[in-house]
């Protein structure tokens, strides 16, 4: 249970008790003293590189890749097991800001998808998994 002092509706300082997700407003104080607001904030652990692709944690993981896990049900813990140049704190934030600004991200991922699928069009033979034995063998045997 975490009880945080605050200022509620303008009636005076009150003690909120979070537990479970629940809310529950119980008085704290028996003087009239006013509790001093404070505001934090905190940077937010998203960086966008020079050709326009946010990274996440100072990491080369792209935001991308980190919502995209997410979206398909993978916690923060397992996303920081599959990448562990991420720091869990820094994934849990930047989930919650995607979640809170989804919409300022919708170009920026359409874009991105544009890209990816224009990156595959122009090389799909040079990637294509179709020839790959003897192209690795003829390379071997060139050297």
């Amino acid at each position: 249970m975490v009880r945080l002092a605050a200022e509620f509706d303008g009636v005076g300082p009150d003690a909120m008790e979070v537990s479970a997700g629940r809310l529950a407003r119980a008085c704290c104080c028996s003087d009239n003293q006013n509790m001093a607001e404070t505001e934090v904030r905190d940077a937010i652990a998203l960086a966008m590189d020079p050709q326009g692709v946010y990274r996440v944690g100072g990491s080369r993981v792209t935001l991308d890749t980190v919502i995209l896990a997410f979206n398909r049900g993978a916690s923060a813990e397992e996303i920081v097991q599959d990448f562990p140049a991420l720091q869990l704190a820094d994934v849990y934030q930047v989930i919650g800001y995607y979640l809170k600004h989804s919409a300022e991200f919708t170009e920026y991922f359409e874009k991105r998808e544009r890209d990816e699928k224009e990156l595959l069009d122009a090389h799909r033979n040079e990637w294509s998994p179709k020839g790959l034995r003897e192209r690795l063998l003829a390379r071997r045997e060139g050297r």
